[in-house]
């Protein structure tokens, strides 16, 4: 199923000739990673086609609120820079510039492009985040774990069109067209006839250059999505399923792979322009995608990867040892990846290209530049739509309340969240719920003091709140025993989340001290556990609020799955609202918590 080519993109830049290389005795294959000796080809043997790419963009049509919305940048004396950016209006922009002088073209992304989304995309199912997409000229995206948040029918529609079947269509005389580039699900099979769910691979064609994408997401999603969303799919093993298609690909005659990865590392820095091949390739990142990406096959030239909302551009060597780039732009829009794919029209392959210039190169979308009037249209159209509900005040606050961008593992934001879902819970016949746990990356973002549209500073409407809690989980109270919840607690730093911890944020009264000096389960102090001044009792039964998705075991937590006399309460969502109405005002705003429920030792 090819993707649309880009049109109307001029003049093209050509590396060395198969002349010029024949007269040194060399081929194209044979020249160093993104080597360019600055003349034009004159035989048109080679042909550099332009790779632009982003990931985890969760329906961040305005720009990020908070520390959301920047990315940190390296200067020259060693010191960083905060640079606000990310919205669909500046991305647009940025690749509608990027895209100029370049006849080839090509635009992907790496999953989660919606889910998680502020109310602006979330309300309306996430169309106006596809609608946006179509805009800007996306060619092709791998699916991501978020975007089963709402379950398979409901991917398929975002991908085929059609009006959402409960809500129907939000404007007078408009259907939902849906998306007009195809959503890759390569590792996602129907459990009953073994094939894909969507299409797992496609061809983009322009004048002759054929390159193929596959798409993948990580094969842990059943970990980190409801059960629901996913009922009769497997998720399969990233690099065989990768490998198997660029054996169909190579069948086809097509020899230049693109691999989209909907998985992603941790490079040793935060800077969007940290250079992690120092001292050697590859050297700067960890985290799961460097295994993948040493064991994909060298028959893939380029790795566009996401989940992890980092910024990098690495070589990691492929299994024959020769370099390979491997990329991610952050998330929400904030930066997007320029990768020169030079392409031998004799040998239909890429010949490899490096970080190097010109290479692959991370680029801020930055807030200074002209904004793109499709897209400011587009936002207009949307939050008239949107208005009623979004800008309905919900509380108060007297400054910024972190959240997603809490440098530490307790967040501000993170015990509000709990606090709220304990109050909403607590009461007899309400679950009595003794205390309550919030996963951290369901914290989506900061609640900004500045205010985002007319409400004025301080003021929290509806739409911030939904921000932070897109997902609507409805609240789970469920019977755990200590030694249970000792367990659970053990989890955040052990089994899955040994090397990425997920540090459960807790409500107020529940207490203990954290380790990282030691591994694993070790590093939850055991007799520091106290509920209100109390040591946790093991053979004590407690009432644990927490919302259904980790009640599921969600987040590599299986201990919670043994909870019993479950019963359900509101949505977190509501649970988080009615806890900012309750206890703030205009005269009385909301602090933001110490977050010194626990204690870390590093």
């Amino acid at each position: 199923m090819p993707a649309t080519p880009q049109r109307g993109r001029t003049v093209r830049r050509l590396t060395i000739g198969a002349a010029v290389l024949a007269a040194a005795g060399l081929t194209a294959a044979a020249l160093p990673a993104g080597a360019d000796t600055g003349h034009t080809a004159r035989t048109g043997r080679t042909v550099d086609v332009q790779l632009l790419s982003f990931n985890d963009f969760h329906g961040n049509l305005e720009p990020p609120q908070g520390s959301s919305g920047t990315v940190e940048e390296a200067q020259p004396d060693g010191s960083k820079k905060t640079v606000p950016a990310g919205g669909a209006e500046y991305l647009a922009q940025s690749l509608r510039a990027a895209r100029k002088g370049h006849p080839y073209s090509v635009t992907a992304a790496a999953g989660d492009l919606v889910g998680a989304s502020p109310l602006l995309s979330g309300l309306f199912h996430d169309e106006p985040t596809i609608e946006a997409m179509n805009r800007l000229g996306l060619d092709v995206t791998s699916v991501g774990n978020h975007e089963f948040d709402e379950g398979r029918a409901e991917l398929t529609r975002l991908q085929k069109g059609g009006c959402h079947p409960k809500d129907g269509c939000y404007e007078h005389g408009k259907k939902f067209r849906g998306a007009r580039f195809p959503y890759l699900t390569a590792n996602v099979t129907d459990e009953k006839t073994g094939k894909p769910l969507l299409e797992p691979y496609t061809v983009w064609q322009h004048k002759g250059v054929k390159i193929g994408f596959i798409g993948v997401t990580l094969e842990g999603t059943p970990d980190i999505v409801n059960a629901d969303g996913i009922k009769g799919l497997k998720f399969h093993d990233e690099v065989e399923t990768i490998n198997k298609y660029a054996k169909v690909l190579n069948k086809q005659g097509v020899k230049s792979i693109v691999a989209l990865i909907h998985e992603g590392g941790l490079p040793a820095s935060t800077s969007y322009n940290y250079h992690c091949d120092s001292p050697g390739p590859g050297d700067g990142i960890s985290g799961p995608i460097t295994d993948i990406a040493k064991h994909v096959t060298s028959k893939v030239d380029a790795l566009v990867t996401g989940h992890t909302h980092q910024a990098y551009s690495c070589t990691i060597p492929d299994p024959s040892g020769r370099p390979r780039t491997v990329t991610s732009a952050a998330s929400y829009g904030k930066l997007y990846t320029d990768t020169t794919l030079t392409y031998d029209r004799r040998t239909r392959d890429i010949v490899r290209t490096s970080v190097k210039a010109p290479g692959a190169v991370n680029h801020v979308v930055d807030r200074t530049q002209p904004k793109a009037a499709d897209m400011t249209s587009l936002i207009a159209r949307w939050n008239k739509l949107a208005a009623p509900v979004a800008s309905r005040p919900v509380g108060h606050i007297s400054a910024d309340i972190g959240g997603r961008g809490a440098a530490a593992p307790e967040s501000p934001l993170g015990d509000v969240i709990s606090d709220a879902q304990l109050e909403a819970t607590k009461a007899d016949g309400k679950g009595g719920a003794q205390l309550a746990l919030m996963n951290p990356g369901g914290v989506r973002s900061d609640l900004a003091f500045t205010a985002s549209g007319s409400e004025g500073d301080g003021v929290v409407t509806y739409g911030e709140a939904f921000t932070v809690q897109p997902f609507t989980n409805m609240m789970n109270v469920v019977d755990l025993t200590g030694a249970q919840l000792l367990t659970a607690l053990q989890q955040q730093v052990s089994g899955p989340n040994e090397a990425s911890p997920k540090i459960l944020q807790v409500s107020r009264g529940l207490t203990y001290t954290l380790d990282m000096t030691k591994k694993g389960a070790d590093r939850i102090v055991k007799d520091s556990v106290k509920l209100d001044g109390t040591a946790l009792d093991p053979a004590k039964t407690y009432r644990v609020a927490m919302n259904e998705f980790l009640a599921g075991g969600g987040d590599g937590f299986p201990a919670f799955k043994d909870g019993k006399n479950k019963y359900v309460g509101p949505s977190d969502l509501d649970a988080f609202t009615a806890y900012l109405t309750a206890h703030s005002s205009a005269a009385d705003p909301l602090t933001p918590p110490k977050a010194d429920r626990i204690t870390v030792v590093k």
